[in-house]
């Protein structure tokens, strides 16, 4: 049973989100941008605050813009702007089939895909010739898809859409809308990364290479692999392609606590390897 008070409450906001649900939710994009501030250099950093300083220029008023944690959801926010961002909705995941080989060209067709948008982003945040406006969107962008890239569930997909139709229980708490996604997105989530030490500190050494090695392409693999090895057969059974699905997968105790260390450690890594991806940019 959880004991946390947050994550509660954000598997409570998470079943009142429409599907596809927001990835890591806003405490865990929050926190995947704490670790990258941690961890760039001197200069990086300055070079964030600088355009978190124009980031009025977006002029989102329904959206904020005053911090770094406020860009790393803005892309969620703007989706409910209606037709000025709705280009942008299938930039958050790509559906990458399980059951086959790895494959990125099919779900990342015209560019419309996580993978595809993070590289685009970090090269438009490189380019000074591009306005103000442009950069700091960019910056919003890099920061929010790089946390998409390593929810399992926006990588891997079983013609479900990313586990959005597979409903869910965790632990004890089953609400009729909460779904195997939004079980990672929220508590499972949220569990780990305040399961203790902090992870938002400065990496060091071997560690910070190791976690943040890889490019965006392995980083795509790396998760549909999760999503294929561990995610669906925590849920519907060690054959998730053979098994047939169960009316509602059950996430029990012992299970959650298997996946908190996946969980946790896909924070960990997004939040170096957006560190490494700042640096490159503006470093």
């Amino acid at each position: 049973m959880i004991r946390h008070p947050l994550p509660l409450a954000c598997a409570l906001a998470a079943t009142a989100l429409p599907a596809p649900a927001l990835a890591y939710g806003a405490y865990g994009h929050h926190v995947i941008a704490q670790i990258a501030m941690a961890n760039v250099r001197p200069k990086t950093a300055a070079a964030i605050r600088a355009l978190v300083a124009r980031a009025g220029r977006l002029d989102t008023p329904a959206c904020a813009t005053r911090s770094i944690e406020d860009l790393s959801v803005w892309p969620d926010c703007i989706r409910s702007l209606g037709d000025r961002y709705a280009y942008s909705a299938p930039w958050h995941y790509q559906n990458v089939n399980v059951c086959v080989d790895f494959d990125l060209t099919p779900a990342c067709k015209d560019g419309n895909c996580v993978a595809v948008q993070v590289g685009r982003n970090a090269k438009r945040l490189a380019n000074r010739a591009l306005p103000v406006r442009d950069r700091v969107e960019a910056l919003a962008f890099l920061v929010h898809f790089t946390g998409d890239l390593h929810m399992p569930l926006h990588s891997g997909d079983h013609a479900d859409r990313g586990g959005n139709d597979v409903r869910a229980a965790y632990g004890i708490f089953a609400p009729a809308r909460l779904n195997l996604h939004s079980v990672w997105d929220g508590p499972l989530a949220e569990r780990a990364i305040t399961t203790g030490p902090s992870l938002i500190r400065r990496y060091r050494g071997r560690e910070a290479q190791r976690l943040a090695a890889g490019s965006v392409e392995t980083w795509s693999r790396q998760a549909w692999q999760i999503s294929r090895a561990v995610t669906y057969p925590s849920a519907v059974g060690d054959a998730p392609c053979t098994t047939p699905v169960p009316e509602r997968a059950k996430l029990d105790d012992a299970t959650v606590a298997r996946l908190v260390p996946v969980a946790r450690l896909q924070v960990q890594r997004a939040g170096l390897r957006l560190a490494r991806l700042l640096d490159a940019a503006l470093g």
